[in-house]
């Protein structure tokens, strides 16, 4: 039986397969390496994070727009970062 922690990550997972492979391999690689060490904040944060529509996610995660939303910043600037350390 799965515990209800897994559940969220496997529920998770899904939700970061996108239309776009760009956004598939950001979010799903950040998830693998650091959702489970993110605050219970930032969690929410990245959540929230994808129900943006992928043209648009991809624009703020590529640096040629912003949310007004200072904590979706905060998550998007983590999963650049993350990215950066990956490459």
């Amino acid at each position: 039986m799965q515990t209800e922690n897994s559940q969220e990550i496997m529920r998770l997972k899904w939700a970061c397969r996108r239309g776009m492979l760009e956004l598939d391999v950001l979010l799903g690689n950040f998830l693998e390496d650091k959702y489970v060490t993110l605050s219970e904040a930032d969690k929410k944060n990245f959540i929230a994070l994808l129900e943006t529509p992928d043209p648009e996610l991809f624009d703020v995660l590529m640096g040629r727009a912003q949310f007004t939303d200072a904590n979706l910043m905060n998550i998007v600037e983590a999963i650049r970062n993350h990215a950066q350390k990956r490459i």
